[in-house]
């Protein structure tokens, strides 16, 4: 797919927030300077946890109409919610290829429901697995935690993917999930990723605003040195 200039975006996770306060936790992140909210979406299947789905996603989208919203789906059936996040409102469905028995076909049919495709990648699962895939793709989502819960510790070793995309796709959207906070963001930065998921070091810091100020200048500085190295 054609890309457009690489340009940084980042998006907190809710998971760690107040759920029952969501639309006024959605809206303080959105303050702050959010690009766009990253909402993780469990079955208890795929990940041993559960967390919400789309009826919740359905009720906030009416309180924050002008926001990015991207599930991140965390699902062993990623082919049965296309229908019902597009209805709710949903801009971008990242799901994983582990449990994904036809990729195209998904990658397919959320284009065709009006969202943008998003490739989700566990630790254990080498790039190699998305490769071929990525041209029918907005953007590929590399984990750098196991995925089902919050407050895990960034796993760098993942930033080897993150460099191979980057070196590879060099205007490809290259998001990352996990651990990822003021201590870790400058390897993320340098590796090549763009998008900046980023949890617990933004929902329980005291000003939200300074955090995300902070991930944004790491990962801007990174990709204005690497323009200027092309």
């Amino acid at each position: 797919m054609a890309r457009c200039e690489l340009s940084c975006k980042i998006g907190p996770s809710v998971l760690n927030a107040d759920l029952s306060e969501l639309h006024k936790e959605s809206v303080r992140l959105l303050d702050s300077g959010a690009d766009y909210l990253h909402l993780d979406v469990m079955d208890g299947h795929f990940v041993p946890n559960i967390t919400f789905g789309h009826p919740v996603i359905k009720c906030l989208r009416p309180k924050i109409p002008d926001a990015f919203l991207e599930t991140h789906m965390m699902v062993s059936k990623p082919e049965q919610w296309i229908e019902p996040m597009a209805d709710a409102g949903v801009n971008q469905y990242t799901f994983h290829v582990e449990p994904c028995e036809n990729i195209p076909q998904v990658c397919r049919k959320v284009r065709e429901a009006g969202m943008k495709v998003g490739l989700g990648l566990k630790p254990g699962t080498g790039v190699s697995a998305v490769e071929k895939y990525i041209d029918l793709a907005d953007m590929i989502l590399i984990m750098t935690v196991e995925p089902g819960f919050g407050g895990q510790k960034f796993m760098t070793n993942m930033m080897e993917k993150v460099q191979w995309l980057r070196q590879n796709y060099p205007n490809l959207d290259i998001e990352v999930d996990g651990g990822v906070g003021p201590s870790t963001i400058h390897a993320c930065a340098e590796a090549g990723a763009n998008m900046i998921v980023s949890g617990t070091a933004v929902i329980g810091a005291p000003d939200p605003c300074k955090v995300i100020a902070t991930l944004r200048d790491a990962v801007v500085n990174s990709i204005q040195k690497s323009q200027l190295e092309r």
